[in-house]
């Protein structure tokens, strides 16, 4: 079995600062250099293009969705004046219907009056021929 590395506290954190300042200068170079620039360049310009296409696919979204709401109104509008138009053709039909039963009503009284008045001249006139 190997031994363990008998490594001081002092040696441990002078190998961790000199890992820090290699990974620091490796950052500073990398930060430096203009291929990333220009790589971070058109990562931003891929990631505009991306929120420009999301954006227009939102708005057609709601666009479609306003034309379809635009379309159920106007379809429940018709519909509201159908039926206010089939609730005034019911009741033009029950006015004229009305009508209709005050005119018989009429007639039947004027038939009822003819009959009696007939019946009232019958009997004056076998009155007289009584005499």
């Amino acid at each position: 079995m190997r031994k363990p590395k008998e490594t001081s506290f002092a040696d441990r954190l002078s190998t961790a600062a000199t890992a820090k300042k290699a990974a620091v200068e490796k950052f500073r170079a990398l930060a430096s250099d203009p291929e990333l620039a220009e790589r971070q360049a058109a990562r931003q310009a891929v990631r505009a293009m991306r929120d420009r296409r999301t954006a227009e696919r939102k708005a057609a979204r709601l666009a479609e969705q306003a034309r379809l709401a635009a379309i159920k109104a106007a379809e429940e509008a018709e519909r509201e004046a159908a039926r206010r138009a089939a609730e005034e053709a019911e009741k033009a039909a029950r006015e004229a219907e009305a009508a209709e039963q005050a005119a018989r009503a009429l007639a039947l009284e004027a038939e009822r009056q003819a009959a009696r008045d007939a019946r009232y001249a019958a009997r004056k006139a076998r009155k007289k021929k009584g005499r």
